[in-house]
């Protein structure tokens, strides 16, 4: 019997071993990303406080024929210290008065993790834009709450940035890459998670791959007008002058 029971514990230390060897910790891959907006809250605040009619009725008839969130995809190339993130084509081709720049996806974003630089290909209403700058520094706070994303058990993380937006982030140290959605970077590991609870959005991770990229598909935009974060925020500002509180909103999504 005690052969038996030291066979066994022998099997079980056997299997854990080899699975512990056989683990992946990948640098090399692709992510696949949903975004998804919240368009009945998101276009409440705006109407709200709005006494023009034409607005809430806009807005009930918008409830009635659109789903309550918009669904968008994008992928995120990654590959030791570098990474891609691109927007994929929407498959939503109606427009209403309530599809803007709020909910389009604006930005192809190449990271350089190890140099601390990115260049994002930003499109601006009609005008394109390659800014060119330093990564965003971001006070990420870690909690001990943890969760599931795409297979990866990923622990949260909390910050602010641009002065009011409240960020929740989950990363994996499994995935040892600094990157993320977006200009999301910083912490011990992919983000694999982003929500914007004030701002009714989120991005999500549904798949990971882990495989070897192409130089293709690590290419570095290269299209717009040349420009760095401060003189991004100088021509929107002069843009948006003359459009009151509009403008902070239309500003900060902008500079995500």
């Amino acid at each position: 019997m005690k052969n038996k029971t030291l066979l066994l514990i022998c099997l079980i230390f056997a299997g854990t071993c080899l699975k512990a060897q056989n683990a992946r910790f990948p640098t090399d891959g692709i992510i696949e990303f949903e975004k998804s907006t919240n368009m009945h809250a998101l276009i409440k605040k705006m109407t709200d406080g709005n006494p023009d009619g034409y607005f809430r009725d806009a807005f009930d008839a918008f409830k009635k024929n659109n789903p309550q969130f918009r669904i968008q995809k994008s992928t995120l190339a990654f590959s030791k210290s570098k990474t891609l993130f691109t927007p994929l084509a929407d498959k939503e081709t109606s427009r209403s008065i309530f599809s803007d720049f709020v909910v389009d996806q604006c930005n192809i974003t190449y990271t350089d993790l190890a140099a601390g630089t990115f260049i994002t290909q930003k499109k601006v209403y009609e005008e394109t834009f390659l800014v060119k700058d330093t990564t965003r520094k971001i006070n990420w706070k870690i909690t001990s709450e943890v969760r599931t994303i795409a297979g990866y058990e990923c622990r949260r993380a909390n910050a602010v940035i641009l002065d009011s937006i409240y960020v929740v982030a989950f990363y994996t140290d499994k995935i040892p890459v600094s990157g993320g959605p977006e200009s999301f970077t910083g912490l011990p590991g992919m983000i694999l998670g982003v929500a914007l609870p004030h701002e009714n959005v989120t991005w999500f991770a549904k798949m990971v791959t882990d495989r070897s990229l192409t130089a293709n598909e690590l290419k570095v935009p290269a299209k717009g007008k040349a420009t760095d974060n401060k003189g991004l925020r100088a021509t929107i500002n002069s843009a948006l002058k003359d459009w009151g509180e509009y403008a902070q909103s239309a500003l900060k999504t902008f500079l995500l």
